[in-house]
């Protein structure tokens, strides 16, 4: 596997994902020599993140109207590691990789049917008041969900 910095120990590293879906890869996200287009992986890092934080109970918080924080991506980076086609189906999956004061990093891993992986990624998620734009901490409720899922690795 290439040197991808925020991976020390790939074997370790896959093993320690706990969340996941499945897409598959639709005609108009392809360019026209049936590659996946470069910007498509953050579309499904995006669902495979909310997918997570659905399941967490993160999403149906943030979405009630008097809610007053909301998640903010801060960063976000993608390795291609092999080619994607058209109607590939490609597993998703993502894992929080550290839990700071008000943000968290994700990281993000597609495999395609043969279970080979296409892609990885990365990305730093800020919680947010959503009136003044500032980080805010996370609850000792939302940590507690978060490093339940971390500890949990059952994919």
């Amino acid at each position: 596997m290439k040197n991808i910095e925020y991976i020390q120990d790939w074997t370790s590293w896959s093993k320690e994902f706990h969340f996941h879906t499945t897409t598959r890869v639709r005609f108009s996200e392809v360019d026209p020599f049936n590659h996946l287009n470069n910007t498509v992986p953050f579309i499904y890092f995006e669902d495979v993140r909310i997918q997570l934080f659905k399941e967490l109970g993160f999403m149906q918080q943030w979405g009630r109207p008097d809610s007053g924080t909301i998640p903010v991506v801060a960063d976000l980076q993608c390795n291609y590691l092999k080619q994607v086609f058209f109607d590939e189906e490609l597993k998703l999956f993502a894992k929080i990789a550290h839990i700071g004061t008000t943000s968290i990093d994700l990281h993000y891993k597609a495999e395609n049917e043969n279970g080979e992986p296409v892609f990885v990624g990365r990305g730093r998620i800020v919680h947010i008041d959503k009136a003044q734009g500032a980080p805010v901490k996370w609850t000792e409720e939302m940590i507690d969900q978060m490093e339940r899922l971390r500890n949990s690795v059952n994919i």
